[in-house]
């Protein structure tokens, strides 16, 4: 009991560390762009950078979710990209109301999810696998549809999800927000969520204690893939067209973000509001990119430079960590 003890005061304290290590780094960023750019603090681009990190937070905090339990969704992106086609086709082409085809498309993003949970734990796969090959699907069926081509004339009315603002605040950045209040509540505060960090620790043990692991870990999938869709209606809504090329990067960067933000690959630990903090240091490094004139084409290199390093960071503190504790063991 008294070992336990000390290793969850431990791994509380090391949690608290990252989370402080994470703001600094994120400070750190903002006061070298602040330095070196005159107009990164410009309230043009504080409202652009804001309402970038919106939809990358949004993914971000879904993947966090799914890194919780030890799955990852490679297809969010084309899940997003699919969503917003089909909306932006129900909207233009079927004259359907637009916040009735918004509603639709969240639907459908949540039965996607459904979809690659169902096959990841119906057929016990890696769901890195499964969701590569679903990214296929998703993709083909997008550009079956489109053909490439992006859908215009969206409806007007709903251009205020994704243009507009409240008191100054962007409305997809309010809506993130939203987001992560419910991801917050739901894995901090029900049992739902004390379920997923036991299925992420050992699934084998969460099977003993009674827990439904192949439901919760389906239910997962489905939150990603509404969260999926939500980011990418509201990505619809700021572009004011359906453009099939929606959320390429998302699948990487939400991986870096939740890496960043302390959140395990293997499972079992970490924080979501650390994913958060994780999408907003890629999204200051890709809005330096473009300040700096460097070529935009870079960021998708630098998010995979950032993931390496992140895993490699965090594969190190761990190694330092149960070094230290094994020391503490003999010495004790």
């Amino acid at each position: 009991m008294e070992q336990s003890s000390r290793l969850k005061s431990s791994i509380q304290s090391i949690r608290k560390s990252n989370m402080t290590n994470i703001g600094l780094v994120l400070i750190l960023l903002i006061v070298i762009a602040s330095v070196f750019s005159p107009y990164f603090l410009d309230s043009y681009n504080l409202q652009s950078l804001v309402r970038d990190l919106a939809f990358i937070g949004i993914i971000a905090l879904a993947q966090g979710c799914l890194l919780i339990i030890g799955e990852i969704d490679l297809s969010v992106g084309k899940i997003a990209s699919l969503c917003g086609v089909i909306g932006g086709m129900l909207m233009v082409t079927g004259s359907v109301n637009p916040y009735l085809a918004i509603i639709l498309c969240l639907i459908l993003g949540s039965v996607l999810g459904a979809l690659n949970g169902a096959i990841v734990t119906g057929l016990n796969l890696n769901s890195i696998v499964v969701t590569i090959g679903m990214t296929g699907v998703y993709g083909g069926i997008n550009l079956v549809l489109t053909k490439g081509k992006a859908i215009t004339n969206i409806p007007g009315e709903i251009h205020f999800l994704g243009q507009g603002s409240v008191a100054g605040i962007p409305m997809p950045f309010i809506i993130m927000l939203l987001v992560l209040g419910l991801v917050l509540f739901l894995t901090r505060l029900t049992q739902f969520g004390r379920y997923m960090y036991a299925i992420g620790n050992s699934p084998e043990a969460a099977k003993i204690l009674g827990i439904k692991v192949k439901t919760i870990r389906t239910l997962v999938f489905v939150l990603v893939g509404f969260l999926s869709a939500l980011a990418g209606m509201l990505m619809l809504a700021r572009l004011g067209t359906a453009q099939p090329s929606i959320g390429e990067t998302w699948a990487l960067n939400s991986i870096a973000a939740s890496v960043i933000g302390g959140i395990a690959l293997t499972g079992g630990v970490g924080n979501l509001f650390g994913a958060l903090l994780g999408a907003a240091i890629i999204t200051v490094i890709s809005n330096m990119i473009v300040l700096f004139g460097v070529s935009p084409y870079w960021q998708s290199a630098v998010s995979g430079i950032i993931v390496v390093l992140a895993i490699s960071f965090h594969s190190i503190s761990t190694m330092i960590q149960s070094r230290k504790e094994r020391k503490k063991k003999v010495s004790g």
